[in-house]
């Protein structure tokens, strides 16, 4: 039995470490988290499992087990059959809620993700008989798991069945499911002892694991992962940190490691000398995608440090693509010492605090002395999970 999970973008010791002070008793601020924790985790014992296979409309494969979403700022025209559809950038039309699988696909990975904390510091079995029972419904069991593959994501109605951009349904959170799923298989921390978590046995293990060894080979080598990685702006990070984080969770460091110096590579065409990123500055909700980009490269950076690579501390050829000055440029508008400068819809300061506070970890100054300054969500979770993860809620 390990000492700690072996997890992927999160750090085991110092889950190991919050689960050894909330034993102690004397963190009174720890365990009020810990009890928001397991109040969200109680709600999501009364709900799923989920599976693909539960969709109102099927794709255009007409597989129930092939995922299906629609692009969310296409909208029908003005013309009477509402063709071609146009694009509204940042607006969100609520057809997309007839696809479903999206709309499962987020109670997938929230409920899992919170469930396996739960789990880990509190020893409760039932929060890990749900989580692996979800899990196992979405990826592993025959008749409902998912076809691995993003073929028809993000689809425009009447202009294609699926595009490349498609794959950020899942990057954007699927690293949580690969760290619950990791903690699930690590077991021992916080339970009475079992090699794995209770209801998550080892054909899980392995069902999980061939599911994942698909899905990287799809996203490798099919036309739409190879194009999204290839893409300058938070679609490539995040497809990038996305195949980082499963080759690492399948033991394959080497190929983790040489993902995150590829993109270390290309950093100076994301991020400019000053610390914006000019490809998200574009954007209606620039703010958003600001934050939302650099979520993908600080837990790129957090996989980094686990491969030998130090993102953090990275600049590129004339002064830019370094990720410390993209917090900074990030900083005024977080602690709200200045107001943000470029178009956003609806800014929200709290959604750079988790990036903030894992550069404060990392060692950044700037960060350090902002830290106490930053606004927090309502439902701040970072001491029991601290990793960035997306915190305004806003879909891309």
């Amino acid at each position: 039995m390990t000492k700690h999970p072996q997890t992927v973008v999160l750090d085991g010791c110092k889950l190991e470490e919050a689960r050894r002070r909330l034993q102690d008793g004397t963190d009174r601020a720890l365990q009020a988290t810990l009890e928001v924790l397991t109040r969200e985790a109680d709600t999501w014992l009364t709900q799923g499992p989920w599976s693909v296979t539960m969709k109102r409309t099927l794709g255009p494969s007409g597989d129930v087990h092939d995922y299906v979403s629609q692009a969310p700022y296409w909208w029908p025209s003005d013309s009477p059959d509402g063709k071609p559809y146009v694009q509204y950038d940042g607006k969100k039309n609520p057809e997309v809620l007839n696809y479903t699988d999206r709309v499962y696909w987020e109670k997938v990975f929230n409920s899992s993700t919170i469930l396996t904390l739960a789990w880990l510091y509190t020893g409760n079995e039932a929060y890990a008989i749900h989580a692996g029972n979800i899990l196992r419904v979405w990826f592993i069991a025959p008749e409902t798991r998912m076809n691995p593959n993003l073929n028809h994501a993000q689809l425009i109605p009447h202009a294609n069945t699926g595009r490349c951009i498609g794959i950020i349904d899942f990057s954007q959170a699927y690293t949580s499911v690969l760290d619950a799923a990791a903690i699930l298989a690590s077991g021992g921390v916080g339970s009475s002892g079992h090699l794995r978590a209770p209801g998550w046995s080892f054909a899980d293990v392995e069902g999980f694991r061939a599911w994942n060894v698909e899905f990287l080979e799809w996203l490798t080598n099919s036309p739409f992962g190879q194009e999204e990685r290839s893409q300058r702006n938070n679609h490539g990070n995040f497809a990038a940190m996305q195949m980082t984080a499963i080759a690492f969770f399948l033991g394959d460091a080497a190929r983790a490691r040489a993902e995150v110096l590829r993109v270390r590579a290309s950093l100076s065409e994301t991020i400019a000398s000053d610390g914006s990123q000019p490809e998200e500055l574009r954007r209606t909700r620039s703010w958003h995608y600001s934050t939302f980009n650099l979520l993908a490269l600080t837990r790129l950076a957090c996989l980094g440090r686990k491969v030998g690579v130090d993102l953090w501390a990275f600049v590129g050829p004339g002064e830019k693509g370094s990720i410390a000055r993209a917090v900074d440029f990030l900083i005024p508008a977080a602690t709200g010492s200045q107001a943000w400068a470029f178009p956003e819809l609806c800014f929200k300061a709290y959604a750079a605090a988790d990036i903030i506070r894992a550069a404060a970890d990392a060692g950044h100054e700037g960060a350090r002395e902002v830290v106490g300054r930053i606004q927090l969500p309502t439902r701040d979770l970072w001491v029991l999970r601290p990793a960035p993860e997306q915190l305004d809620a806003v879909q891309p």
